[in-house]
């Protein structure tokens, strides 16, 4: 009997995919994270061809050609308006998720991918190229809102055994996103004259989709139970998730993190901002974000037809070869999943930033001497593939993932709206300033992508840890010393472990 006990409690323990859970997860991951991938990508094929319409638009209207450097503008804009809008999205994620709750913020976002969709495809025969414009700074927010929620959503749905794997399956999503826009952009597909439009316009379907399908998926049992109060929705939530009725060492572990957390209340961002307790995990996820954006990924998404033209690439090979690195990010990616929850968080980001700080090194050299070899546009490809394998497997999915584990309930909100805002700033200026520093430095413009990196890998060397198959009380407990604070579970100094059958305990924080 007692064999019987402890083999239920070891399954909880591990917990299980279970359909309810599977297909939240891809609902939610297709409805909003395929988006946000969709909309790097979109407008890279089409970019003469819009470029022309835009240069069309305004002859039409001021009778005169429009200049050089205008045009540059106007399209580094066109490009730079979406990780702004992304920028916006993030300072909503707060409030909307605290009062709507995860799944309802999710729902409410599936407006700010509708009504841009249908105005990019009316923009030509609107004749006018701000509606645009316009357009990506909406979608932008409703990629910031998704970028941040969906992690969330998920992290706070699955079991820990599952939660890497499943953290990083909205950066799957994007991935698909990416290559799904290379491949519509094909000029035998869509990204020709007559079906750019129709390109821009497609990214309303998964949203459509998510606001069918999403309502009859649970709210994540946290916010229900810690922050709603409502143990009986939380518990049902769970029930459908772990496909079993025994879910009381969850609700249980929930309670005691509620507990532990009613004196902060829920933190706002300044709160957030001056927590000693938090402080190197802001930190952390600050320098994640930043590097994951800084170090040029979207430049390579944004500008790809332009780095493989300069890189030798023939114009009618350029559209294949990108979608062949779209198809290789996507690859790597579904070895994330199964790899991340064996090797851990913390050596795929190492080998991730290692690989891409390498390939932007060795990129360089390539661009500088494709003129004098004959084949070294070959390994200027191969560069850009390889650190697309580097940034799919640890930069691009797991900040999402340790943004999730670093922080619990009352400061994980505030925690993503700095991350998501960090994120989209980093992004924003990498898809503004890209253009002139390609056109100023020339091959030279990635070794600051590579410096990035390197500094981002020493970070993590020295300061982050493996939070992989810890609790969210755990992986605080492990902040604690370096944050010089001193956590504490009821009578004495007991371990987090011992302690978590005491659900009348109060954690305390003091300063050593």
């Amino acid at each position: 009997m007692a064999e019987n006990e402890d083999c239920g409690e070891a399954q909880e323990r591990r917990g299980r995919l279970t359909a309810v859970l599977a297909l939240a997860t891809l609902i939610s991951a297709f409805g909003s994270s395929f988006q946000y991938g969709y909309n790097v990508a979109v407008i890279n094929s089409p970019a003469p061809l819009m470029q022309q319409f835009y240069n069309a638009t305004y002859l039409e209207r001021y009778g005169t050609p429009m200049e050089g450097t205008f045009l540059t503008l106007l399209w580094s804009l066109s490009v730079s308006m979406y990780p702004l809008g992304g920028f916006f999205g993030s300072l909503m994620v707060a409030p909307l998720v605290n009062r709507l709750g995860r799944k309802g913020t999710l729902l409410f976002n599936n407006i700010f991918s509708i009504v841009p969709a249908v105005m990019m495809g009316v923009s030509e025969m609107a004749r006018s190229y701000e509606i645009i414009i316009v357009a990506r700074v909406i979608v932008g927010i409703c990629a910031g809102l998704s970028s941040n929620v969906v992690p969330m959503y998920l992290g706070e749905l699955s079991p820990k055994n599952l939660r890497g794997a499943i953290g990083i399956i909205p950066q799957l999503f994007i991935t698909i996103g990416i290559l799904s826009a290379q491949v519509l952009g094909i000029r035998n597909i869509l990204g020709n004259s007559t079906g750019w439009t129709l390109m821009l316009g497609l990214t309303g379907i998964p949203a459509l989709i998510e606001l069918l399908l999403l309502p009859f998926f649970p709210e994540s049992p946290r916010y229900m139970l810690i922050q709603k109060g409502d143990e009986k929705t939380a518990r049902q939530a769970l029930q459908r998730l772990r496909g079993w009725e025994d879910v009381d060492g969850e609700l249980a572990e929930m309670r005691l993190e509620d507990q532990s957390e009613r004196a902060e209340g829920h933190l706002s961002v300044v709160t957030l901002l001056s927590q000693r307790s938090l402080r190197w995990q802001l930190i952390s996820i600050i320098i994640l974000n930043m590097g994951q954006q800084l170090s040029g990924v979207n430049a390579i998404y944004y500008y790809a037809d332009s780095i493989y033209a300069s890189a030798g690439v023939k114009y009618n090979d350029i559209q294949y070869v990108t979608v062949g690195t779209g198809a290789v990010n996507v690859f790597m990616t579904i070895a994330a999943v199964f790899i991340v929850e064996a090797t851990g968080r913390w050596l795929l980001l190492l080998c991730g930033f290692g690989i891409c700080c390498g390939s932007c090194v060795l990129l360089t050299i390539a661009l500088n001497l494709q003129a004098s070899v004959s084949w070294m546009p070959y390994v200027s490809i191969a560069c850009v593939i390889i650190y697309v394998i580097g940034h799919a497997i640890g930069p691009s999915p797991i900040p999402y993932v340790v943004t999730t584990e670093m922080f619990r309930q009352s400061s994980r909100p505030a925690a993503f709206m700095v991350a998501g805002s960090v994120h989209w700033l980093s992004n924003f200026t990498v898809g503004l300033v890209f253009p002139f520093l390609e056109s100023g430095l020339g091959p030279y413009s990635f070794i600051i992508f590579s410096l990035v990196c390197l500094v981002t890998l020493v970070y993590i060397w020295l300061i982050v840890p493996e939070t992989k198959n810890k609790t969210f009380l755990e992986i605080s407990q492990m902040f604690a010393k370096r944050n010089k604070v001193e956590i504490k579970l009821g009578d004495g100094d007991l371990p987090l472990k011992e302690s978590k059958d005491s659900l009348e305990d109060v954690v305390k924080v003091t300063a050593f």
